[in-house]
């Protein structure tokens, strides 16, 4: 009986060890990086040391005016390679990536010119004072799409004025003003910095779940931060965007939209599909914090709030004046006026949620 209670224990102390490794291996990897390395999957054993030029093979697409109009493009497209080569020593200028772009029209607009795109997705980018990124990320950005076929448009949403940064309202009036021009599919909100590494990364929507797709980045050493984790860049249908009332307009400074929005996906019963980590690589261009983008000191006050608040702050609250709405030759260009973050009155909370 005595040596019985000595096993007893000692199960448990291994049953314990277990979970605390198991929740561990989660943490770094994530579900799906775990799970299909227990069960398998498609995703191939990606080799980043043989990578191709962005724009190789894009020449391969010849125009076909008849099949353009009566044959969808197939579901994969024939000339993705894997990992592509991301430097950032030098900044392109526009015109070079126009000169590369040939086939991109005024707004950011793309289809395929030899067959009927079935997926049409638009890429929503928030931004200020950040050209330098943004010409590196439309250098890659543009033939990366342009390879996975996808009829796509590229909307950049820039905030005027010196007020601090609000990345969430940006996209929340960049999802409406997009949803004004076409009818989408996907709605991709996309850090300015982040590049992706491998055009296998399909930057279309799962149907059933909200999808993050950039789930390994560089800065992380190419793992998952934390479990919760939704940042970056992401993937929503238009349905799914509503049903979260979109993003929280009251996030001003760095931090905390990201939290908000994946325990916005919980609440409305939803869950995160994530690329496995080999797929969803990004590099992060490299900088300093931003002026007028300092932390955000009520964040954690602001996620202990969010199930009381996300009904009432989101799509449904968006205030904002439309300044602009151009057509530039790389993308659509929206420039609003997004007001001021409110006169904080009380010492935020110490605590943190995550």
């Amino acid at each position: 009986m005595f040596l019985s209670r000595i096993d007893r224990h000692n199960f448990l102390l291994l049953l314990c060890f277990s979970q605390l490794l198991f929740l561990l291996i989660l943490y770094r990897r994530g579900a799906a990086g775990v799970f299909q390395g227990l069960f398998g999957g498609s995703d191939p054993p990606w080799d980043y040391s043989k990578t191709q030029d962005v724009y190789t093979n894009l020449s391969l697409f010849v125009p076909d005016p008849e099949n353009v109009n009566t044959q969808y493009c197939p579901a994969k497209s024939p000339i993705l390679v894997g990992p592509l080569s991301v430097s950032f020593q030098t900044t392109p200028s526009l015109k070079k990536v126009q000169q590369k772009n040939r086939h991109v029209k005024p707004g950011g607009y793309f289809s395929p010119r030899h067959c009927f795109g079935r997926y049409r997705t638009a890429i929503i980018i928030p931004h200020r004072n950040r050209e330098s990124h943004l010409r590196t990320l439309l250098y890659y950005l543009h033939p990366f799409l342009q390879r996975q076929q996808l009829h796509y448009a590229v909307f950049v949403v820039h905030q005027a004025g010196n007020s601090t940064f609000n990345r969430a309202k940006l996209l929340n009036i960049g999802v409406r003003e997009a949803l004004k021009l076409d009818d989408w599919d996907c709605l991709v909100l996309h850090d300015v910095d982040l590049v992706p590494e491998n055009d296998y990364n399909m930057y279309i929507c799962d149907e059933e779940y909200p999808k993050h797709l950039a789930s390994a980045m560089d800065k992380f050493d190419y793992s998952l931060p934390y479990w919760k984790y939704f940042g970056g860049v992401s993937a929503l249908t238009p349905d799914q965007y509503m049903r979260i009332n979109g993003l929280p307009n009251n996030y001003w400074g760095w931090g905390g939209e990201d939290d908000d929005i994946a325990m916005r996906i919980r609440l409305v019963g939803m869950s995160i599909t994530r690329n496995p980590l080999s797929l969803g690589r990004y590099k992060m261009i490299s900088h300093s914090r931003d002026s007028g983008n300092e932390e955000n000191s009520r964040r954690y006050d602001q996620l202990g709030n969010t199930r009381r608040t996300w009904r009432e702050d989101g799509m449904n609250s968006l205030d904002f004046k439309l300044i602009s709405r151009t057509r530039a030759p790389l993308y659509t260009n929206i420039t609003a006026d997004i007001g001021d973050p409110p006169l904080v009155t009380e010492a935020p909370a110490r605590w943190k949620l995550f």
